[in-house]
């Protein structure tokens, strides 16, 4: 009993050290609101092939967040997904190294009120960066919370541009 106890209290001393090396090695990516969608934006991008850091892309997003993907499913009908970071990773992360994929964010508005922010950030998807034309246009809504010392991603809700939803102008870069 003695040994289990002290197995235990090794083991969570472990983890919370794991823990704040991370939270040390990350903590400059959320110091800003910018620097906090630009790694965002970042750590899913890159080439065929390439490993994506999973553990920067966690540390991103508060414990209880979502990502909340949206659209028509082959039925037609309009709907949700939600997802954990873990689960994104689980269903995403696979076709996003297989395939390569860059999303590159070309237009940002954002609402702050207190300690919340909601950003409508445009993207563009590309399977390499070398592409003319994107293959995907959408808008991630993006909610944040800045609790005093960094930034976490509370949800990403997000929507594809389609031939019946085009991109307002609003959101578009300005030429």
């Amino acid at each position: 009993m003695k040994n289990t106890a002290i197995l235990l209290i090794a083991m969570l001393s472990f983890s919370t050290l794991v823990k704040a090396q991370s939270s040390e090695k990350y903590l400059s990516k959320v110091q800003s609101l910018d620097s906090t969608i630009e790694t965002l934006y970042a750590v899913i991008s890159g080439k065929k092939g390439q490993e994506r850091d999973w553990e920067l892309f966690k540390f991103l997003f508060h414990p209880e967040a979502k990502l909340i993907p949206t659209g028509k499913n082959q039925a037609g009908e309009i709907g949700a997904t939600f997802m954990t970071p873990t689960g994104y990773i689980e269903r995403a992360g696979k076709m996003l190294v297989d395939t390569g994929f860059f999303e590159k964010e070309i237009h940002r508005s954002v609402d702050t009120f207190g300690t919340i922010t909601q950003a409508f950030s445009t993207y563009e998807s590309y399977n390499h960066e070398s592409m003319d034309k994107p293959f995907a246009r959408g808008i991630n809504s993006i909610q944040l919370l800045y609790d005093g010392n960094r930034w976490w991603i509370i949800t990403i809700y997000w929507m594809q541009e389609s031939p019946e939803n085009p991109i307002p102008q609003k959101y578009l870069p300005k030429n």
